[in-house]
């Protein structure tokens, strides 16, 4: 499976963003999908993640209560969509995605062990 995430930009504190992650192949469905980001400076960390049967979401304690993630089997993309942003949530971010026993189940989030797929990130850039 290859994946694009975009839907990054510049955006003000407190404003909002939708980040769409689109993948390719017709089996979509198979792969837990998680979205991970890095700051400058810092490690790669888990932001969400959707199972591959849609039925399990799961967020970082940095973006809980403020994200949501969603998937859309027909189009093969999964959006996460994130509001009252903060500055520290400046960050490239990449989705990944795997079919294997635990990539696919999220089971390994937040940490990123369990993705082998990976695409090329997108930058959100918060101003304060």
């Amino acid at each position: 499976v290859q994946l694009q995430a975009s839907g990054g930009g510049l955006v003000t504190a407190g404003g909002s963003l939708r980040l769409s992650c689109a993948a390719s192949g017709r089996t979509f469905s198979r792969y837990g999908i998680g979205w991970f980001r890095q700051a400058p400076g810092k490690e790669r960390d888990g932001v969400s993640c959707v199972s591959h049967s849609g039925m399990s979401t799961y967020y970082g304690n940095a973006v809980k209560g403020r994200s949501t993630i969603s998937r859309d089997d027909y189009k093969n993309t999964v959006t996460l969509q994130m509001s009252n942003l903060e500055p520290e949530d400046t960050a490239v971010y990449y989705c990944a995605a795997d079919d294997g026993v635990l990539g696919r189940g999220c089971s390994t989030f937040p940490r990123d062990s369990a993705m082998k797929h990976w695409g090329k990130g997108t930058l959100v850039t918060v101003s304060s």
